[in-house]
C-alpha cells in the first residue's frame, strides 16, 4: 500500500512538473515569435522584455527569460535615435544578463549580450567612449568564440562593428566580410540546443554580406 502511495504521489508530481514546463515553453515561444515584428515599433520592444522578465521571475531556475529581456532592452536601445538614455537602458540590461549569467556561467549567448550592451554605452560618445566600452565589446566576443566555437552570433557581431567602423580605424567592408562570412558558414549548420534557445541573426548576416560583396 505505502508502495502504490508513493508511486501515486510521484505521478501526481510528475505530471504537475511537465505541466509547468509546458506552460513555460508556450509562454517563451509566443513572446519571441514576437520579436521580429518588434523592429517595425521599437516600444513594443519594452513590452515584451517586461513579460520576459515575469516570466523569469516566476521560473526562477530558467536563465532564458533573462536573457531576452535583457536582449530586449538592447535592441530597443540600438533603435534610438538620441542615445543619451543608453546608460540606463543599459544598466537595466546588465541587472537581466547577470541574472541569466548567474544561472547559466560561461554561456557564449550571455557573453554576445554582454558585448552588445558595452556597444549600447559606446554609443552614448563614440569618441569619448571607444577605448573602454569598445575594448569591453571585443573582449567579450573573443570569450564567446572561445564558449562555444559553433555559435555563429559573436562572427556576426564582430563583421558588423568593422562594417560600421570608419575605414581609417581598420573598419568598413573588406575588414567585415571575412568575419561575415564565417557567420554565414556557422549559420548553415547551427542547431539551437532547443526550440527556445536564441537562433537569431542568420537573415541579417546574409543581407550584410550581400552589401559588403
Amino acid at each position: 500500500m505505502k508502495k502504490l502511495i508513493l508511486l501515486s504521489v510521484i505521478s501526481i508530481i510528475s505530471l504537475l512538473t511537465f505541466a509547468q514546463s509546458e506552460k513555460y515553453i508556450g509562454a517563451m515561444k509566443k513572446n519571441i515569435a514576437l520579436l521580429d515584428s518588434a523592429y517595425a515599433k521599437p516600444d513594443n520592444f519594452i513590452g515584451l522584455a517586461n513579460t520576459f522578465e515575469r516570466i523569469g521571475t516566476s521560473e526562477k531556475n530558467q536563465w532564458l527569460p533573462f536573457y531576452y529581456a535583457a536582449y530586449c532592452r538592447v535592441n530597443y536601445a540600438f533603435m534610438q535615435k538620441d542615445p543619451a538614455g543608453n546608460d540606463e537602458i543599459a544598466a537595466k540590461a546588465t541587472a537581466l544578463v547577470n541574472t541569466a549569467d548567474s544561472l547559466q556561467p560561461n554561456n557564449s549567448e550571455i557573453s554576445c549580450l554582454k558585448s552588445m550592451i558595452a556597444s549600447v554605452q559606446m554609443l552614448v560618445n563614440p569618441q569619448q567612449r571607444y577605448m573602454q566600452y569598445g575594448a569591453a565589446s571585443q573582449m567579450e566576443l573573443q570569450k564567446a568564440m572561445q564558449q562555444d566555437p559553433a555559435n555563429p552570433r559573436p562572427y556576426m557581431l564582430k563583421g558588423q562593428s568593422l562594417k560600421y567602423t570608419p575605414q581609417q580605424f581598420g573598419g568598413g567592408c573588406k575588414n567585415a566580410l571575412p568575419q561575415l562570412e564565417i557567420a554565414a558558414e556557422k549559420y548553415a549548420s547551427f542547431k539551437p540546443v532547443s526550440e527556445i534557445y536564441p537562433s537569431w541573426g542568420k537573415a541579417f548576416t546574409e543581407s550584410m554580406v550581400k552589401e559588403c560583396k
